[in-house]
């Protein structure tokens, strides 16, 4: 084998970027099967963390590297740490020097990566994902570039910009969806940040068949604990990445710290698959979805748990507080008025919230029960001195 040329197969490779995830070497999809009951609507994850440099972030960094004339120039890039992680990595492998401007609110866990990785790293104040160009790391790195003093020192790839953060995910990671799916998806979930995964793969997608749902997910606050991710809703139009083309995008969900973080938890200790926040945050509202829905999913999942574990901390170390359990009387109801008010209770439950149905009859109660089974609840009863029938169970 010659000493650039690589084996997908054998799994024999020459340069750590040809391990960078492609349609012939794509990550994972695995099926969720604890979290989402619903059997009419799987969910699949899709793992970039199984790309070499932990992240879906390793594609837009690999091909925007490739279409940069960094001659003798440094390269610099405002990050929220995977973005870069990955350019730091490659740039490493090709002997290109680096520089990475990160928010001081960046886990500490993706600081210390990017000093491991001998990147001379730069803080500044801002959010997780700026508002505007011109704040924080952005700022700092347009200053840098633009900068008379310093416009022949650095060159920036500039995600938020750079048409080949989407061109990675048309070419890439939608026909790898496309294919592993055998074009049975229905609906796409995905994040929006620099929102080059969600216009590419939602692009792509969209022209396979046009009745694919794609379903982006921002944060519920603006200051938020989501590393990466953007909240779109209520931006002026001139603070929106470049790159989003809103024509693909058939439904935006925003998710608060509290749910995603508690999706991310929930996932790890129900299907063993340790996430970060940003899938957190995808998976609830795919879950949402799920409650009621009928096709295939995939929800794109950014990177993996470890880089979070310091932000991880602070909602496992908070107290469980027990809340009172909801009591709800249908002992006045006959088959099947039963069944359909305990379906929309179920639906407006919260994860992790435990209820109390009180049924009249042996009918309901096989009927309500014949529900609970189907959507993977298995709920615990007794019959009291009335005659009725108390069903308790949790989602």
């Amino acid at each position: 084998m010659p000493d650039n040329g690589f084996d997908h197969q054998l799994r024999v490779y020459s340069d750590i970027t040809q391990l960078v995830a492609s349609p012939e070497n794509p990550t994972p999809i695995v099926r969720l099967n604890r979290v989402n009951p619903n059997k009419d609507f799987p969910l699949y994850l899709k793992l970039e963390r199984y790309n070499p440099f932990g992240s879906v972030k390793d594609r837009i960094a690999l091909a925007m590297l490739k279409g940069l004339e960094i001659g003798n120039k440094t390269i610099v890039e405002p990050s929220s740490g995977n973005t870069g992680i990955a350019i730091a990595a490659i740039a490493n492998a090709w002997g290109i020097p680096v520089e990475i401007a990160v928010p001081e609110r960046v886990p500490e866990e993706k600081k210390v990566m990017l000093k491991l990785l001998g990147v001379t790293l730069q803080e500044a104040d801002d959010a997780l994902c700026p508002l505007f160009p011109t704040e924080g790391a952005r700022g700092l790195v347009n200053s840098l570039v633009n900068s008379p003093a310093t416009k022949d020192k650095y060159v920036s790839p500039n995600q938020y910009e750079n048409e080949l953060n989407v061109q990675a995910h048309y070419s890439g990671t939608g026909p790898e969806i496309w294919r592993q799916t055998k074009g049975k998806i229905t609906h796409f979930f995905a994040g929006f940040g620099t929102c080059g995964t969600i216009t590419g793969v939602g692009r792509y997608l969209k022209e396979q068949n046009p009745e694919i749902k794609i379903i982006g997910v921002e944060p519920y606050y603006l200051n938020h604990r989501l590393p990466g991710m953007k909240r779109i809703t209520g931006l002026a139009e001139e603070y929106i990445p470049k790159i989003l083309d809103r024509s693909v995008i058939d439904e935006t969900v925003a998710v608060t710290d509290e749910d995603a973080y508690g999706a991310a938890i929930e996932l790890a200790q129900k299907d063993g698959i340790p996430v970060g926040p940003t899938t957190g945050a995808i998976l609830s509202a795919a879950l949402k979805f799920a409650r009621t829905g009928k096709g295939l999913a995939v929800v794109i999942s950014p990177d993996d748990a470890f880089k979070y574990s310091s932000f991880y901390r602070n909602f496992l170390n908070v107290a469980k507080k027990a809340p009172a359990m909801k009591s709800v009387d249908l002992s006045g109801y006959v088959c099947p008025s039963p069944k359909v008010k305990a379906v929309e209770l179920i639906e407006t439950m919260d994860t992790g919230e435990t209820v109390e149905v009180i049924l009249g009859d042996r009918d309901s109660l096989k009927s309500v029960v014949q529900e609970l089974k189907v959507r993977g609840i298995k709920p615990d009863f007794k019959q009291n001195d009335e005659g009725k029938f108390l069903l308790t169970f949790s989602k």
